[in-house]
């Protein structure tokens, strides 16, 4: 959303094809912006309303905003054939999965490797996901590019949130399989500071399952599951610690969000780019996926008395609005007429 309002105010004609237009985002979508809200938010139904919409509007650029859709622009470009716009997509989650193995992890990289077929060019949001990209895509490097996402800005008119009494730990993510919150309910318990609060702010298919631990473990007064937040800035500032316990990430915008405000971040080695994010033990600590005790001990230094929390990091001084609209002139001007 931040990157089409960006575009918009450059003068830029944007259009986004929704699958499902019910979600809690749907109030952040800019005034001005040309939506086309599907009634069936399916992969076939959102594919071949794209594949519609790109033959009689004649774009520019196709975006995909996350390697999640890819299977969609691949079955626009095998519809549309030559008359394909060019195909930009961004690497938003791994591309290397833990949680696959056997046959699954093997179809999953033959996909990879069919990308450079459907895809005009990759935007990475890191250094070491660029490289990634390029190993697991079988890219030539003229074809990746890296672009972080616009910073978290504040949401006007959100609602308030009302947070635990310090200190809490932080979890912000969708509850599903992926994000493994169970592993951070789980090291609740044995924490040195028996009064430590925990929120996750989040939605997800796993909700049932996680408050059902909560209450196995007698933690129904430390722990809250209040839903999504619009605006979850106030609890990255005010959080002693946010923690990231996924089984696999892309480039987490939430550490760099906290980090922005000077919170420390404790994560599991989700990522490539997660020790890119963590620079050193000043940010936070970086711990292996299902090493608990390691994951206790990092909480445990952060919610000490003495801890020194860590200096807010600043902007790097890019523009990812334009850092976009430069590359896809390029590619829009490679195209074949």
């Amino acid at each position: 959303m931040r990157l089409a309002l960006g575009w918009q105010r450059a003068g830029r004609r944007v259009t986004l094809i929704i699958g499902d237009g019910d979600g809690p985002l749907a109030r952040e979508i800019p005034e001005g912006v040309t939506v086309h809200r599907l009634n069936d938010g399916s992969y076939a139904a959102l594919a071949r309303a794209v594949a519609d919409i790109a033959r009689r509007e004649r774009p520019d650029i196709l975006f995909c905003p996350g390697n999640h859709y890819s299977a969609v622009a691949g079955f626009v470009r095998l519809k549309l054939g030559r008359g394909t716009p060019p195909i930009v997509a961004k690497i938003s989650n791994a591309l290397v999965r833990p949680d696959m193995t056997g046959l699954s992890a093997w179809s999953y990289r033959r996909w990879l490797h069919l990308h450079r077929r459907f895809l005009d060019h990759v935007v990475a949001m890191t250094p070491a996901t660029a490289a990634e990209a390029r190993r697991e895509m079988r890219l030539h490097s003229d074809r990746v590019s890296v672009i972080p996402n616009p910073p978290a800005v504040p949401i006007p008119g959100a609602p308030v949130l009302a947070l635990p009494d310090r200190p809490f730990l932080l979890g912000i993510g969708r509850l599903e399989p992926q994000k493994r919150w169970d592993r951070l309910i789980e090291a609740l318990p044995s924490l040195e500071r028996g009064d430590v609060r925990l929120l996750i702010l989040g939605e997800g298919s796993l909700r049932g399952a996680l408050e059902a631990q909560v209450a196995a473990l007698g933690l129904g007064s430390r722990v809250s599951l209040p839903g999504h937040a619009a605006d979850p800035l106030p609890a990255l500032r005010d959080a002693a610690v946010l923690a990231l316990t996924s089984d696999y990430e892309g480039v987490p915008g939430v550490i760099r969000e906290a980090l922005a405000l000077g919170t420390p971040v404790v994560a599991t080695e989700s990522s490539v780019a997660v020790r890119e994010l963590i620079a050193g033990p000043g940010h936070g600590d970086v711990v292996a996926r299902d090493d608990r005790h390691a994951l206790v001990a990092a909480l445990d230094r952060w919610l000490r008395p003495d801890a020194v929390r860590p200096s807010p990091v600043g902007p790097d001084g890019s523009d990812p609005v334009s850092a976009y609209l430069d590359l896809f002139d390029r590619v829009a001007q490679r195209a074949p007429a």
